[in-house]
């Protein structure tokens, strides 16, 4: 990267964020933005593709600390027609081996000049290891296979080098020629006052290599769009929208660079019987008035395992909660969280016979016995 980019192009404005942004918020919006300007999302769409350039430049320089410490550093020197010497001003009266010394006089560094240092000697960045870019890719698993964990194939598309030329954008039986403009350095110094600039070579844009004969399948720039399948392993009490990092696998890095990492979004489908809340499930689970009115024991399923037996306590409202511990999701640490069972008391709609006159029997025993009575009273004297 050239110091004219560092002080020309506002990365702050290409990712849309404040300058005081913090790291995460740079993360955030960078990761928005690549979801809805990559290349694969926008098939054809060259201002699509131009966009998730500048995107992912933007985010390169901005989630470096130090990279970002620099590229400010620049910004408010150099920037908006600020420190510039050599220019229209004409003479200063000031040592420049003093600038670059560092402060005090002490030789210890850590003046401006290391700023600069970093900045204005990068001709030989372009030929640097490059780290592939991240990859986002999202998968559906069922209620099951999240809460138990699962390996899945994932199809994920990336650039990476060019198979048909191994990477050198020439077309078979052919190679590139060093490029005679910057003799292979890949960036060209310009003067700036006192400074010299570096900028990417025009003719090779930054390669250091001209292309006479380029590949068919990149069309001379050595990257070409990749579809590869991996086995991933989803790990067990993985939760609906939750995102995985997966370190090295994404996108193929350049010059020997690493790669990147795959990010994968979960989905997971509802299950027809239970939910979830965390680390526990959840069941609604009828039972009969006399069961909730006397007691029991009720048979309750599970999710993949045999059905447990639960204690009913006499006198049971709808809507008491039961807990099955050790039959919920599972854990990071391995163990597994509760089935938490909700109670429903199921009113019959038509009773005939026996049941009948058991209930009007029922009733009159209990006629006494006014539930709504206290509500009244408080209504009163509220």
């Amino acid at each position: 990267m050239s110091t004219k980019d560092y002080v020309e192009k506002d990365y702050y404005k290409v990712l849309g964020v404040p300058k005081d942004a913090t790291a995460a918020e740079i993360k955030k919006t960078y990761r928005k933005l690549a979801r809805e300007f990559h290349p694969d999302a926008n098939k054809g769409d060259a201002k699509a593709e131009e966009r998730f350039k500048d995107i992912s430049e933007a985010y390169d320089v901005l989630s470096d600390e130090k990279r970002r410490k620099e590229y400010d550093e620049a910004r408010s020197l150099f920037g908006n027609g600020g420190f510039r010497p050599g220019g229209a001003g004409g003479n200063y009266n000031f040592d420049f081996g003093d600038l670059f010394s560092g402060s005090g006089g002490g030789g210890g560094g850590g003046g401006i000049g290391d700023v600069f240092g970093g900045l204005f000697n990068r001709g030989g960045r372009q030929a640097q290891p490059r780290r592939g870019a991240d990859v986002e890719t999202e998968v559906t698993l069922s209620f099951t296979e999240a809460v138990d964990g699962a390996t899945v194939p994932l199809r994920m598309t990336s650039q990476a080098p060019c198979r048909a030329c191994a990477g050198t954008g020439a077309k078979t039986g052919t190679t590139p020629r060093v490029c005679p403009t910057c003799v292979g350095a890949g960036t060209v110094s310009r003067g700036q006052g006192a400074f010299a600039l570096s900028d990417p070579c025009r003719d090779c844009k930054g390669r250091g290599m001209i292309v006479d004969d380029p590949c068919t399948v990149c069309h001379g720039s050595g990257r070409a769009s990749s579809a590869r399948t991996m086995q991933v392993r989803i790990p067990a009490g993985v939760q609906d929208g939750q995102r995985i990092r997966l370190k090295g696998k994404g996108a193929q890095g350049e010059r020997g660079g690493q790669p990147g990492d795959l990010y994968v979004s979960v989905h997971v489908d509802a299950h027809p019987v239970f939910g979830r809340k965390a680390d526990n499930l959840t069941v609604t689970v009828p039972v009969t008035f006399p069961e909730a009115a006397l007691g029991g024991t009720i048979e309750v399923p599970t999710l993949n395992g045999p059905a447990v037996k639960l204690k009913l306590p006499a006198g049971s409202a709808n809507g008491l909660t039961l807990r099955a511990r050790g039959k919920g999701a599972t854990r990071k640490d391995g163990t597994r969280g509760d089935l938490l069972v909700t109670v429903e008391v199921v009113v019959p709609k038509h009773v005939t016979g026996d049941a009948l006159n058991a209930l009007e029997q029922y009733r009159e025993a209990t006629a006494s016995d006014d539930p709504r009575a206290a509500l009244f009273q408080a209504a009163e004297g509220a």
